[in-house]
C-alpha cells in the first residue's frame, strides 16, 4: 500500500492558524492556507488600496474562514472587511471564528495550551 505524501506545512501567521489546521486535519477536511485576496478598494488609477486574505479555504464546504484573537473591541477593522467581501463579492461564503469561539473550540479538542494562549493578554491586538 502507497503512503500518500504529506502536503508541506505552510509557515502560519499565528499559532492559533496552526492548531486550527491541526483539528481540520485530524477530521479529513480538506483546507487551503490563505489562497485567495480579495481586492477591497482602490484608488483613482484602479490600484488596490485595501485586500483582505481569509486565513483558510475550505473547498468541499466552498467556504472561506477567518480566525481572529483580538479583544472584541478592537475587531472593527476586520469585521468591515468581511462585510465588504459581502457587498462585493455576494457570492463568497466566509465565517469568522471569533476569539472566544476559537478558545471554546480548542478546549473541546483538549488543545488547553493553545486555548490558554488566545485568553489572556498574549492574544494579538492588532491584525
Amino acid at each position: 500500500m502507497e503512503e500518500t505524501p504529506k502536503k508541506p506545512q505552510p509557515v502560519f501567521v499565528h499559532p492559533i492558524e496552526e492548531a486550527f489546521a491541526r483539528i481540520l486535519d485530524y477530521y479529513g477536511v480538506e483546507w487551503e492556507y490563505e489562497p485567495r485576496t480579495f481586492p477591497l478598494e482602490w484608488d483613482e488609477n484602479g490600484k488596490v488600496t485595501v485586500a483582505f486574505t481569509p486565513d483558510f479555504y475550505l473547498p468541499q464546504q466552498d467556504l472561506y474562514v477567518e480566525l481572529t484573537t483580538l479583544r472584541p473591541k478592537l475587531t472593527q477593522r476586520k469585521n468591515w472587511k468581511l462585510k465588504k467581501i459581502q457587498e462585493l463579492y455576494p457570492g463568497i461564503n466566509i465565517k469568522l471564528f471569533k476569539r472566544r469561539e476559537l478558545r471554546n473550540m480548542m478546549l473541546r479538542f483538549g488543545m488547553v495550551d493553545e486555548a490558554e494562549r488566545i485568553l489572556g493578554t498574549e492574544a494579538q491586538d492588532q491584525e
